[in-house]
């Protein structure tokens, strides 16, 4: 079994990529309601402050300040992940593809890569550009040209607790965020 090591802080940000297994899928925003009762769900139980979140048809972005003393952001992960697989399936099994040998020998469903990438936020300087980043990556990928124009971001939390304007725009942030372009 792979050892994954992760750095782990007791109350931390950490910026987070979490992909679909089948990266043409579109499962995220087709089933954003079963995506937001998940989340709504399990971070009920254990609670996080979401910085900054998007939601793309194949993958998702986060930031997430752990509570103090807290810091099993993995356990989040995987009921988040899980829950949102059994309601998907729960609608229509065949929004989701068979499964690998390996993956149905560990009980997986197949609808999400098995792991996730997590950052540890440094500063505030780095906290900034992930969640710009957040904030952006619906126009890095192409789906629209202004960021106010994706729904399923903080974006718009943020704008209507006045932290952002509207018409916000920011050059694409580089660096190194857990996903290929």
């Amino acid at each position: 079994m792979t050892n994954y090591r992760r750095l782990r802080i007791k109350g931390g940000t950490y910026f987070f990529t979490v992909d679909l297994a089948d990266r043409r899928s579109r499962a995220l925003v087709d089933q954003i309601d079963h995506l937001r009762a998940a989340c709504r769900e399990i971070l009920s139980a254990h609670p996080v402050s979401i910085d900054a979140m998007v939601i793309l048809p194949d993958h998702l972005h986060a930031v997430w300040t752990l509570p103090d003393g807290d810091h099993d952001y993995s356990t989040r992960w995987k009921k988040i992940k899980t829950r949102f697989t059994k309601l998907v399936l729960a609608e229509d099994p065949t929004l989701i593809r068979r499964p690998s040998k390996s993956k149905i020998i560990k009980g997986e469903k197949g609808l999400w890569q098995r792991r996730f990438w997590e950052h540890a936020i440094r500063d505030e300087r780095d906290y900034i550009a992930h969640v710009e980043y957040c904030w952006l990556n619906p126009v890095k990928h192409r789906l629209v040209d202004r960021v106010q124009d994706w729904p399923y971001s903080s974006f718009h939390r943020d704008v209507q607790l006045g932290r952002v304007p509207i018409g916000w725009t920011s050059d694409l942030v580089d660096g190194d965020f857990g996903e290929a372009a």
